[in-house]
């Protein structure tokens, strides 16, 4: 049985916003001893597909009610070079008793920081830094558990493995999600079918995670049987969440996209815009937790970490810098299978304007694209996170239809 973890809103928020046996080798390299041996990738690393399994090792998933595995496997960078990520599956213990093979989810996660430490198949696990919260995540995977599907969660570039987090980088997040899915396919003695169902979900940085995966799944791996894809409040324009949290609860992430930023644009040199405060806020925010970002920099202004006192959103809109921006946005490319796209009317972190144009993008490229505004609680302050659980409730309901094989709603042309 999962134990539901229950949090106060201000807990969830800074979680959410701001979201058998010994180990197994399964390619070159050959196995890690404990938990800082295992995120070492070997080097050179194989040669192999992307998604292909690198290593694994079994581990336990603090909720219960499923079989862990933690896994290292090929993904991409947003130069295209191949790169280790690390991730967790979960594999329930309840029987799938829908139509066909049991089906795998891919969970892209909320914003957990940017510290190895942090890495979700770390603390969800029991291991890393406990004030990443990493509990929260389980108000998406639980209701998928639960009902018996199978779910993989990445921990993106960077998080756990060598290099930074590239938090918000479109394509290696898209990357990340859809390798994630073709590796658990092809882990061995998980009882699941390689050519099985999958879908994506995710919300906020999640939501932008699976969004990207959901475009770019037609060419980067069109051999997974894909049936939808889940995307709640998301940040399609960097830019503009950036303006909208400046100065607010969640002002750290807009330390998060700067050393992102930088990790993937090393040409742009993006540090030259910053002040001493700023480049101590990088060094500072690259070994943090949400948990820990939120107290350190709640209410950031971050004109007061640039050097000609501009603010950061101010700087993406502007040459150089405004090519990291357009680079992230989505929306430009059609998904080829059904959307579900919502997000909250009053959401005070990622525009609810975000949410419909990209609806509405997608539907204009010919996609079939459900919109659906939440209308939560939380009027005003934290209503980003007040809309999480009712966000994973219909996340769970949605892609138990698309693998029982019921016809995908459209609202295209009904509410624009």
């Amino acid at each position: 049985m999962f134990h539901r973890m229950r949090r106060s809103a201000v807990a969830a928020l800074t979680s959410v916003v701001v979201a058998a046996g010994a180990v197994v080798a399964l390619a070159a390299g050959g196995p890690a001893s404990g938990a800082e041996g295992f995120y070492q990738p070997p080097a050179p690393l194989p040669a192999g597909r992307d998604g292909d399994v690198i290593r694994s090792e079994p581990v336990e998933y603090l909720d219960g009610g499923a079989t862990a595995t933690r896994i290292m496997y090929l993904s991409r960078n947003i130069r295209g070079e191949q790169i280790p990520v690390t991730g967790l599956l979960l594999v329930p213990d309840q029987p799938w008793t829908g139509r066909g093979p049991r089906p795998l989810v891919a969970y892209g996660s909320a914003t957990v920081g940017a510290g190895d430490e942090c890495a979700l198949s770390r603390t969800m696990a029991g291991e890393g830094r406990p004030d990443s919260l990493s509990d929260q995540i389980g108000i998406f995977i639980n209701p998928l558990l639960e009902r018996g599907m199978a779910v993989v969660v990445t921990d993106y570039e960077g998080m756990g493995t060598p290099g930074e987090h590239t938090f918000m980088i479109r394509e290696p997040q898209g990357y990340a999600v859809l390798d994630a899915l073709r590796a658990a396919q092809r882990l061995r003695g998980t009882g699941l079918d390689p050519r099985g169902p999958v879908a994506i979900t995710g919300y906020s940085q999640g939501a932008a995670a699976a969004a990207s995966a959901a475009e770019l799944a037609a060419d980067h791996a069109p051999d997974l049987n894909l049936l939808g894809v889940y995307a709640g409040a998301t940040p399609t324009d960097i830019a503009a969440v950036a303006r909208q949290a400046d100065r607010g609860y969640a002002g750290g992430v807009v330390g998060l996209a700067v050393l992102a930023a930088n990790a993937a644009y090393p040409e742009l040199e993006v540090t030259r815009a910053l002040n001493s405060r700023g480049l101590e806020m990088l060094e500072t925010i690259r070994d943090l937790c949400t948990m820990e970002i939120g107290g350190e920099y709640l209410f950031l202004d971050s004109r007061t970490v640039t050097r000609d006192g501009r603010s950061l959103a101010d700087h993406l809109a502007r040459a150089p810098y405004d090519r990291i921006a357009r680079e992230q946005e989505i929306g430009h490319t059609a998904p080829a299978v059904p959307v579900l796209v919502e997000h909250p009317l009053t959401d005070d972190l990622v525009p609810y304007r975000l949410g419909r144009e990209l609806a509405s993008d997608w539907c204009e490229g010919g996609a079939t694209v459900e919109f659906r505004t939440i209308h939560n609680l939380l009027p005003f302050l934290f209503s980003h996170v007040g809309a999480t659980e009712t966000a994973a409730g219909h996340s769970a309901e949605w892609l138990t239809g698309r693998f029982n094989g019921r016809p995908a709603r459209s609202t295209c042309g009904s509410w624009f």
